[in-house]
């Protein structure tokens, strides 16, 4: 994708999805399934199901199966691509977040890897709480990785990313920027294969929503709220389940 503003197209993975899991090798996938699942056993002993919000390319979940029958969405096809050639039959779907209807309910719904702050909005982030509570089953477990808080992104901080392969060298620069309430991260790749030497950049922009404003989406989709600070990587987790 360009460095032009993508606007409503929230598929900011078009030119970087083929080297998505490169870039993020070091992600301990394994040990973050396992502890959202111990959480989500923790509250609904014996949950079976499992529903990943903005899977991805599926590494999450290819952990989540061996506990539970899964599914994933993502609005990004390219990167529901990749995870349907890591998953086989899994059922994986092209869907917005905010409006997502399946048909179907699950005993749990993650949505992780701070994904959420591309709901870009208090109301988007209303609506993508509330759509995903309506897909729980009545004792369900909603568990919601966050982005960043607004106090917490400081702006101008250059960063660099590198992956040094034997047949794949990538470099990414980024120097955060801020719209009001928007991280803006404008990502310039440099991407070396055995066919040459390619650089595009990727625009991406997430909301930086307040405590209160996750708690208030919870609580808007009648969802008790809980709050694990530390989380999977230092940015803390939401858990919710039907109010009684």
């Amino acid at each position: 994708m360009s460095s032009n503003r993508f606007c409503d197209d929230r598929r900011v993975f078009r030119k970087s999805a083929r080297i998505y899991d490169a870039v993020y090798a070091s992600k301990d996938y394994p040990a973050e399934a396992a502890r959202v699942h111990a959480l989500i056993q923790e509250r609904l002993p014996g949950a079976s199901s499992l529903l990943d919000v903005a899977c991805g390319t599926g590494k999450h979940l290819e952990q989540f199966r061996r506990w539970y029958e899964v599914a994933g969405l993502d609005l990004d096809e390219r990167l529901i691509e990749i995870a349907r050639e890591r998953l086989g039959g899994v059922p994986l779907h092209v869907a917005d977040m905010t409006t997502f209807d399946l048909g179907s309910r699950f005993d749990a719904v993650t949505c992780l890897f701070s994904a959420i702050g591309y709901a870009r909005t208090v109301e988007g982030l209303t609506r993508a709480v509330a759509t995903m509570a309506r897909h729980l089953t009545p004792n369900g477990v909603l568990v919601l990785e966050p982005w960043l808080a607004p106090d917490a992104w400081v702006v101008g901080r250059p960063h660099l990313l590198t992956v040094d392969q034997h047949d794949l060298k990538i470099a990414r620069m980024t120097i955060s920027g801020r719209e009001g309430r928007l991280a803006i991260i404008d990502f310039t790749y440099l991407v070396g294969t055995t066919a040459g030497v390619e650089q595009f950049s990727e625009r991406h922009e997430m909301a930086l929503f307040s405590d209160n404003e996750y708690r208030d989406a919870f609580t808007a989709a009648e969802l008790a709220v809980e709050h694990d600070e530390d989380g999977l990587i230092g940015r803390g987790l939401y858990l919710g389940q039907p109010a009684r």
